[in-house]
């Protein structure tokens, strides 16, 4: 490597650091909320660990004093040295006493702050995430960015809770310890001072490899916690196949692997801990032994030597807390990093609108084209054309693979590299804000998603905060108050994760009463009575037909006989749209349809 390459290393690993510096400082900008208590804790974290220094001040003073009765050299009687001592407890004591009474105003106040700002950072972060492309949510595995963001804001609490005010404690320790060993002997000080470097260029060496320890830990842990989510999320899948120890093989796995990058993480962090304290143990040790040649020679007074043992004995302490406050400090910049890059990731684009007035419902494509981001080599839409009318019921069938859903997708908003034009009520999707134009659809799926709170909740997630008179005519229009009310409880009765408590038809007319109560003026069908038997596709049909009454309904369909019945049928194969008509017109084209018609219908 030529020495041009090494300098241009050199300065981008600086630019890494200072970003990461950055990076940090601007997760911390969180507190600034919080600051009226954050910074009064600070001011009391200062204040009690200048009042720790009290203790081997007045230690001391206390041992010092007591060492010299009746020796003719201090010139003070028995009693008098006696009352000398009482004076210097009290005075302890009362340090003590209100190091006490500040601490625990100090601890309060810096969860409440910490606490809180990590409450905003979360607050960011979930919203952050629930507005960022489909593009990108789809790249991810399930549970990956729940459980990294679990994981990286514990390290930032642990950060801000204990190592924040740990370092600043450190500080004022080492400083005021480094003052009172420079009053009592220069001489000893400078031999102290003289094992800094060495801790310095330590931290230097070691930090680098903490940090990257800490990283691949963090996403080694993502990966248990994504291999259990999955796992819970498709247990059933899981049990029906006896795939038990195939799970507990695979979690073993991610553990496995987790440990081994843990282990290794542990031993840089146990060399680096190790070194230190032989560094710092070993320069005491050899401080006190040249400390008591100097006592002998008569260079230092006693209680100077007592003081200056005790103190180095705290800047020893407040120097071997380093390697911990560093390490921890590094973890938390691998955190920050993460948190940060999830923080400026692009959202999606154009998703509110001020001019955005309410849709009508009609709905065009001109030469249609579109790859996912992912697959760009893949055509899935291939210059598809379509004009919906508003009010006008029009199903896509087809053979699966062809893009069915994927103009569903498109309709929606979700990617946005599409090529040709999508229009609603003449507008192209582009000029219409997201959050109007989602305002103004509702999805009835093949496979409802259902929360795991109660009836009630789910359909009112059709139009938060509406009315409970509201939800139950809904529900009744959508066929389904009869069976909730069969219910012990009724519309408070909790639906499991993913509604697993209710039946496909109930989960259905559920989604159904939801699109009901949002009012939209588009309707996406997907599949919505493919999976059901034939009494409860007779429930969710009548109940479909009564949602599309005087809306735009676009149906995506397996089955012929649900959708024979609508305005236009488009057929869907390959990415393009090979046929366009009626029930009855597309029978005499004797092309597609007629024998998927057949093979279905037996016409």
């Amino acid at each position: 490597m030529s020495s041009t390459d090494k300098k241009s290393e050199k300065k981008e690993k600086r630019g890494k650091a200072s970003q990461s510096l950055k990076d940090a400082m601007g997760l911390y900008g969180y507190m600034d909320r919080y600051k009226h208590i954050f910074i009064p804790s600070l001011l009391a974290l200062y204040t009690t660990a200048a009042l720790s220094l009290a203790f081997p001040y007045f230690l001391s003073k206390l041992i010092g004093r007591s060492m010299t009765p009746g020796d003719g050299v201090t010139g003070a009687t028995e009693a008098e040295i006696i009352a000398n001592v009482n004076g210097i407890v009290l005075w302890l004591i009362g340090a003590l006493l209100l190091q006490s009474f500040i601490t625990y105003w100090r601890v309060r106040g810096f969860i409440k702050s910490g606490e809180g700002a990590l409450n905003e950072i979360r607050r960011t972060l979930f919203s952050r995430m629930v507005r960022l492309p489909m593009n990108y949510l789809t790249e991810k595995r399930s549970g990956e960015l729940s459980s990294r963001i679990a994981g990286d804001l514990a390290i930032m609490r642990e950060t801000l809770i204990t190592t924040v005010p740990k370092f600043g404690r450190m500080i004022v320790t080492l400083i005021g310890g480094l003052i009172v060993i420079f009053m009592c002997s220069w001489k000893l000080s400078l031999i102290m001072i003289g094992s800094v470097p060495i801790v310095v260029i330590a931290i230097a060496i070691f930090g680098k490899k903490i940090k990257n320890y800490s990283k691949a830990t963090q996403d080694a842990l993502a990966d248990t916690n994504i291999v259990v989510e999955e796992t819970i999320m498709g247990i059933y899948d899981t049990k029906a196949f006896c795939n038990e120890e195939y799970e507990e093989n695979r979690y073993d796995s991610a553990l496995e692997k987790f440990l081994n990058i843990t282990v290794s993480g542990a031993k840089a962090r146990a060399a680096f801990i190790s070194f230190i304290i032989l560094v710092l143990f070993s320069t005491v040790a050899f401080i006190v032994w040249y400390g008591a040649q100097m006592l002998a020679k008569g260079e230092i007074n006693i209680e100077n030597y007592i003081q200056f043992i005790l103190f180095s004995v705290f800047v020893a302490a407040s120097l071997g807390s380093v390697p911990e406050i560093m390490s921890q400090l590094q973890i938390t910049s691998g955190a920050t990093e993460r948190i940060r890059d999830l923080i400026d990731e692009e959202l999606e684009a154009n998703y509110k609108s001020q001019s955005d007035s309410a849709l009508v419902g009609s709905i065009s494509a001109e030469n249609l084209s579109f790859a996912y981001p992912s697959r760009p080599e893949g055509q899935v839409l291939n210059g598809v054309n379509f004009d919906v009318k508003t009010g006008e019921r029009v199903a896509i069938v087809g053979p699966s693979g062809g893009g069915k859903s994927t103009i569903f997708s498109l309709l929606l908003g979700f990617y946005q590299e599409h090529t040709g034009e999508l229009k609603f009520d003449g507008k192209p999707i582009s000029d219409i804000g997201l959050e109007s134009l989602r305002n103004s659809i509702a999805v009835v799926p093949q496979e409802v998603l259902l929360f795991g709170g109660s009836i009630e909740e789910n359909i009112a997630y059709g139009k938060p905060g509406s009315s409970k008179q509201e939800i139950i005519e809904a529900a009744k229009q959508a066929n389904a108050h009869d069976f909730i009310t069969e219910f012990e409880t009724g519309y408070d009765t909790t639906v499991g994760a993913r509604g697993i408590k209710l039946s496909g038809g109930q989960r259905q007319r559920i989604a159904i009463a939801r699109a009901i109560l949002a009012d939209p003026k588009i309707l996406l069908l997907d599949e919505a009575t493919s999976a059901l038997d034939s009494e409860s596709e007779r429930l969710v049909q009548s109940a479909l037909n009564t949602l599309m009454e005087g809306r735009t309904s676009m149906i995506i369909a397996h089955r012929l006989s649900t959708v024979r019945d609508a305005d236009r049928i488009l057929v869907l194969s390959g990415g393009k749209i090979e046929e366009s008509g009626t029930h009855e017109e597309l029978m005499a084209m004797n092309g597609t349809y007629e024998l998927l018609a057949k093979t279905q219908l037996g016409d």
